[in-house]
């Protein structure tokens, strides 16, 4: 995962294992770490994966956790403010924020990998 400040002109398009990466660390990893006693995560030192298997293997690791603990929140849990990592919402908003990622960015990376199919 790269980034560059300020941004390059024109900034490049993200690919699949940006996206992926983006999912598994920024999305998931931040708030399984902060949230639901998981080993907090480091964009800069994470072992990003090298192979599509490993990524793969990693989204479902950390999806797993999220959804385990996503899960595991009462009604009032939900509805409190979040008091760990830097997010002062209620859960159920980070709760809802997360799920809108995982869906916005796994959108993205069917419609690449279904025009990769199909490419002349």
């Amino acid at each position: 995962m790269d980034s560059a400040s300020p941004d390059p002109v024109p900034v490049p398009v993200p690919v699949i294992a940006w996206r992926l990466a983006h999912i598994i660390v920024s999305s998931l990893g931040y708030r399984v770490g902060s949230h639901f006693g998981g080993q907090d995560v480091d964009s800069q030192t994470f072992a990003y994966a090298g192979t599509t298997d490993e990524a793969l293997k990693q989204l479902d690791e950390m999806y797993g956790r999220w959804n385990a603990g996503a899960h595991g929140l009462s009604h009032a849990h939900l509805k409190n403010p979040s008091t760990v990592g830097p997010e002062r919402f209620p859960m159920e908003g980070i709760v809802l924020h997360v799920n809108r990622e995982l869906i916005h960015h796994g959108a993205e990376i069917s419609l690449l990998r279904d025009l990769y199919r199909w490419q002349d």
